[in-house]
């Protein structure tokens, strides 16, 4: 399981080694199915290896985990799970343990994230084997090719990360990493109590196959609080409505605003003409359905509120894992080695709708008479030649 679904049929299914021979070769009989050998059928639309003695081997992507189901796995290989949808492996690892199976997590560090929780919990769990190897113990690359790097221009932080497999250093291409770090660094990253004095408001992401993302928050002076986060696919109305009014019950919220994004506005089909926040009034909620922002200026927004947040490290794992990989698009065939280079936008992943939520929440906290932050994406210049960073 890679990251994404295209790239387990890039780095896998169709890569082709320096040897010039394609990975997939090293399964005996992989180019005559049915003949001599250990394969008996190849499925290339699924990535999918059924063997003469009735395993199955497939190639995946986090970001279509939900495609496994009924596959009852005995064994996975997350590979590069530091930039994987973390959801994939909680939907899996009650699977594996119902079959006595196994998992194995091969990645380059990428920042403070899910990818380092798990190292920390491997680390002093006698159940785990757990190894890190940087340069120094692997001897894979000469050292005067990492002070070529320096050299090239390449990052500190990137040649920490990199060759010495540190955490400290923000995903590469991430728009608020560096913020997040800080946060953790300045304690704002701890146990955020909920303030029965102070309403909760939600900002919302809306999905379907796509994650529903929500942030709890209380806003207590000028700080802000992100004391909650909940995330959810294929949910109904009903669902989500029932889904704050548990928090309500058992957490005892009192709600304030319900800030969403515009596409809440959207008639569809689906719903009987009708709009999704018409739905959810006849719910009991009434959201405010925001206009189209350009994401760029929403981006802009959120590192300026940031130094005001507050998160609790428990409640909001989730979508504090999801600000940190919120990042650009990197443009390899325009990269350099030690100078990426990004196109304009960001990249849509798992990442994606808790970073979402959290830019149309963060909008509110600005001048509602700002045209130029209100602009409509559409009406918004877009320049096609990207920026280097």
């Amino acid at each position: 399981m890679l990251p994404t679904l295209r790239q387990a049929r890039k780095v896998v299914w169709e890569n082709i080694d320096s040897d010039g021979n394609r990975v997939m070769d090293a399964w005996p009989g992989w180019d005559n199915p049915g003949g001599p050998g250990l394969v008996s059928h190849v499925r290339n639309d699924e990535m999918k290896v059924e063997l003469k003695n009735g395993s199955i081997w497939y190639a995946a992507g986090s970001d279509n985990y939900d495609s496994l189901m009924g596959t009852n796995p005995v064994g996975v290989v997350m590979s590069e799970y530091a930039l994987s949808n973390p959801a994939a492996w909680d939907y899996l690892r009650p699977i594996l343990a119902e079959n006595g199976g196994w998992a194995i997590f091969p990645y380059t560090p990428r920042g403070r994230n899910h990818g380092a929780r798990m190292y920390e919990m491997a680390l002093d769990n006698p159940d785990w084997f757990c190894q890190r190897l940087t340069v120094d113990d692997t001897h894979s690359i000469k050292m005067e090719a990492i002070e070529d790097e320096r050299r090239s221009g390449m990052s500190e932080e990137l040649i920490q990360q990199e060759f010495y497999c540190s955490f400290d250093a923000p995903l590469t291409g991430s728009f608020w990493g560096d913020q997040l770090i800080l946060a953790d660094n300045e304690g704002r990253i701890t146990r955020v109590s909920h303030d029965e004095a102070i309403p909760v408001h939600t900002w919302w992401d809306l999905g379907n196959a796509d994650a529903t993302a929500v942030w709890f928050v209380q806003l207590a002076g000028n700080e802000i609080h992100l004391i909650d986060y909940d995330e959810a696919s294929y949910r109904t109305p009903a669902q989500d409505v029932a889904m704050l009014n548990r928090k309500h019950q058992e957490q005892g919220y009192t709600y304030g605003r319900h800030i969403w994004p515009h596409d809440g506005g959207h008639r569809t089909k689906a719903s009987g003409g009708r709009t999704l926040a018409s739905l959810y009034g006849d719910l009991g909620i009434n959201p405010e359905v925001q206009r189209v922002y350009d994401p760029q200026v929403a981006i802009t927004r959120v590192r300026q509120i940031l130094p005001r947040c507050w998160f609790d490290e428990t409640k909001c794992a989730a979508g504090i894992d999801a600000l940190r990989a919120f990042r650009k698009q990197l443009d390899e065939d325009k990269s350099t080695e030690g100078r990426p280079y990004y196109r304009p936008g960001y990249v849509h992943d798992w990442s994606s709708h808790g970073s979402s939520a959290f830019y149309t929440g963060a909008m509110t906290h600005f001048d509602q008479s700002d045209n130029h932050a209100r602009d409509r994406y559409s009406r918004v210049k877009r320049h096609s030649s990207g920026w280097a960073a």
